[in-house]
C-alpha cells in the first residue's frame, strides 16, 4: 500500500468516538496507509449496547471488509419481521447474500472493528476525551484531557492538543467536535424515557422478533441467539430523565399491557434509558472537520436503523478522505461525502419517524387507517418489496452526474468472478477487501485498456457492463461494451440492483 505523502502534522486523521462508526473509519483509514487516532473517552471497552440490528446492506459492507461471517456467528438472524402486528416483511426476497437482519449486540460489532482497526495500524488512545479545537488552512488543533495510566478519566488528568491534517466526529449525539465547530443539530424530541433491558425469558415469543404497540405503549422483543433477549418498553406519559433506573416490574407490565405476557422476565445483566430525538446537522462537513453518524444524525430507535446509518457514513467517508491524503484526489472530493450521505440521513429520519408514529397512534381514525396499511400489504408483493428494499439499506442510490448510465451512483451486486488460480476473488465483495477500486469487465476484454493506479482489474462472465466499482461497492462508472465480449447486458447487473431509489 502506497505510503501517505509525510507533512508537518502528528498524525493524518484524528477520529474522536470509539463506536461502531468511529471504529469502521479508522479502521479504512489505517489500512488504507493513513495516519489514524482514535480518541474514546471511554478507559474501558463498554459491554453497554443500545443497537442490535444489522441490516443487509451493513453485512455487505462487512462482507467486504472480511468480518460478516465472523459477525453472523454471534447473534440470530431473521428472515422476515412483522410490522404492526398484521404484516410480515420478507426480508428473505432481498437481493443479497444477506437476506434478512442480524441480531446481535452492539458490542460484538464494536469487538471485530477494534480488532480490524488496531491491527490495520489505526492507533486507538482510551481515557481520552476531545475538549475542544481549532482548525485553520493547514489543519485542525484538537484539545484533549487524557488520564494517566492506571488512574480514571476525571482523576489526574492531562491536558494537551493534538494535530492533524483533518478531523471526523462520531462522538454521537452530545458530539463535542460539532458543538466545538458550532454546527446547529435540529430537530425536535421524539420519546421520553425508553426503557432497556438484557434480560432471560421463561417463554419464548411465538414470533422473534416481536414487536407490539397500544394505548399503554410498546414493547419489542429481541433474541440474541444466546439465551438473552433485549426487551424495549416504552409507557405513554412517563417523563423520566435519562439517568433514572429502569424499574423490572413497570418494563413487565408495560410488555404485559401490549403482549397479553411478560413471557417471564428476570435476569437483567443491563438496564438503561434514553430519551430519543429526531435531528440532523445542516451540513456533514465544515472545512477539515466532518460528522458521521449520531454526530450528524439521530433518529427514534424504530426500525433499527441508527447503527447501520453510521457504519454506511463511514465506508463513504474513509475511502474519499484516503484518496485526498494520499494525493490521488482533490480535495473537493470530500464535498462528495455530504452531498451523498446528508440524503440518506434525511431519508432515516423520514421511515423511522413514520414507523414509530404509526405505532403511537392515539386517534382512532389513525390507527384504522394503519391496520388497513397493514392488511393491505400483506397482499401487495411489489409494497412489501419495497419496504424490505428500504429498511435493510439496499435501495440506497447516490446522485449521478447528467447523462450518466443507469448504474451510476448504484449498489454493485456482489457478481460472481471469473478469475482462476489459488487465493483469487470468486466474488466482487471479496475482490474489494484490499480497500480500492474494482473494474469489471467481461472474460475476453483488454486488461491494459481498463488498466491503472490503485486499480484492481477482474473478469465476469455474467454481464457486458464494464462496471467502475468505488471501495464503499457502489458504481463510479459504467460502459457497455461490444457484445463479442459476452453476453447479458445491462440488464444482468440491473436485475440485482433491482429497488434501487436516490438516497
Amino acid at each position: 500500500m502506497p505510503a501517505v505523502t509525510p507533512h508537518p502534522h502528528a498524525t493524518d486523521v484524528i477520529v474522536v468516538g470509539a463506536g461502531p462508526t468511529g471504529l469502521l473509519l479508522a479502521g479504512d483509514l489505517a489500512a488504507a496507509g493513513v495516519r489514524t487516532v482514535l480518541l474514546e473517552r471511554r478507559s474501558q471497552e463498554s459491554n453497554l449496547t443500545r443497537a442490535f440490528a444489522v441490516h443487509a446492506r451493513t453485512l455487505e459492507a462487512l462482507d467486504s471488509r472480511g468480518l460478516a461471517e465472523r459477525l453472523l456467528s454471534t447473534g440470530y438472524f431473521v428472515h422476515d419481521v412483522r410490522l404492526l402486528g398484521r404484516a410480515v416483511i420478507d426480508l428473505g426476497r432481498l437481493p443479497s447474500r444477506f437476506a434478512g437482519v442480524l441480531m446481535t449486540p452492539q458490542y460484538n460489532v464494536e469487538g471485530l472493528l477494534e480488532e480490524r482497526a488496531v491491527a490495520a495500524g489505526a492507533e486507538l488512545r482510551r481515557g481520552v476525551r476531545c475538549t475542544g479545537l481549532r482548525q485553520d488552512a493547514e489543519g485542525v488543533s484538537v484539545d484533549v484531557t487524557e488520564a494517566p495510566a492506571g488512574e480514571g478519566a476525571g482523576g489526574g488528568a492531562v491536558t494537551g492538543t493534538l494535530r492533524a491534517r483533518y478531523v471526523v466526529g462520531a462522538d454521537g449525539v452530545r458530539s463535542t467536535v460539532r458543538q466545538a465547530i458550532g454546527m446547529p443539530f435540529p430537530g425536535r424530541a421524539v420519546l421520553d424515557s425508553v426503557m432497556l433491558a438484557d434480560v432471560r425469558l421463561d417463554a419464548v415469543p411465538g414470533e422473534v422478533p416481536a414487536f407490539r404497540g397500544g394505548r399503554e405503549g410498546f414493547a419489542f422483543v429481541v433474541p440474541f441467539g444466546d439465551g438473552w433477549f433485549r426487551v424495549i418498553a416504552w409507557r405513554r406519559g412517563t417523563a423520566l430523565p435519562a439517568e433514572a433506573p429502569v424499574d423490572m416490574e413497570e418494563l413487565k407490565d408495560v410488555t404485559r399491557a401490549v403482549f397479553g405476557t411478560d413471557f417471564g422476565i428476570r435476569d437483567a445483566r443491563w438496564t438503561s434509558r434514553f430519551h430519543s430525538d429526531e435531528r440532523q446537522v445542516p451540513a456533514y462537513r465544515d472545512g477539515r472537520v466532518l460528522l458521521a453518524g449520531d454526530a450528524a444524525h439521530v433518529h427514534s430507535p424504530a426500525g433499527g436503523l441508527g447503527m447501520n446509518a453510521g457504519l454506511q457514513d463511514a465506508a463513504n467517508l474513509g475511502w474519499k478522505l484516503a484518496a485526498v491524503l494520499r494525493g490521488r484526489a482533490d480535495d473537493a472530493l470530500l464535498d462528495s461525502y455530504h452531498a451523498e450521505r446528508h440524503p440518506v440521513g434525511r431519508q432515516v429520519l423520514r421511515v423511522s419517524g413514520a414507523i414509530v408514529r404509526a405505532v403511537l397512534a392515539e386517534s382512532p381514525v389513525v390507527r384504522g387507517v394503519r391496520g388497513a396499511g397493514a392488511a393491505a400489504l400483506r397482499f401487495t408483493p411489489s409494497l412489501v418489496d419495497r419496504a424490505a428494499l428500504t429498511v435493510s439499506g439496499l435501495s440506497v442510490a447516490y446522485p449521478a452526474p447528467p447523462g450518466a448510465h443507469p448504474l451510476v451512483g448504484r449498489r454493485a451486486p456482489d457478481l460472481p468472478l471469473a478469475e482462476e488460480g489459488p487465493g483469487r476473488p470468486v466474488r466482487l465483495y471479496e475482490a474489494l477487501r484490499a480497500g480500492e477500486f474494482v473494474r469489471v469487465v467481461p472474460r475476453g476484454a483488454d486488461a491494459v485498456r481498463v488498466a491503472g493506479p490503485g486499480l484492481r482489474v477482474v473478469r465476469a462472465d455474467s454481464c457486458r457492463t464494464m462496471l467502475l466499482v468505488r471501495p464503499d461497492g457502489y458504481v463510479g462508472e459504467a460502459e457497455e461494451v461490444p457484445a463479442a465480449w459476452s453476453g447479458g447486458g445491462v440488464g444482468a447487473v440491473a436485475a440485482a440492483v433491482s429497488g434501487a431509489q436516490p438516497g
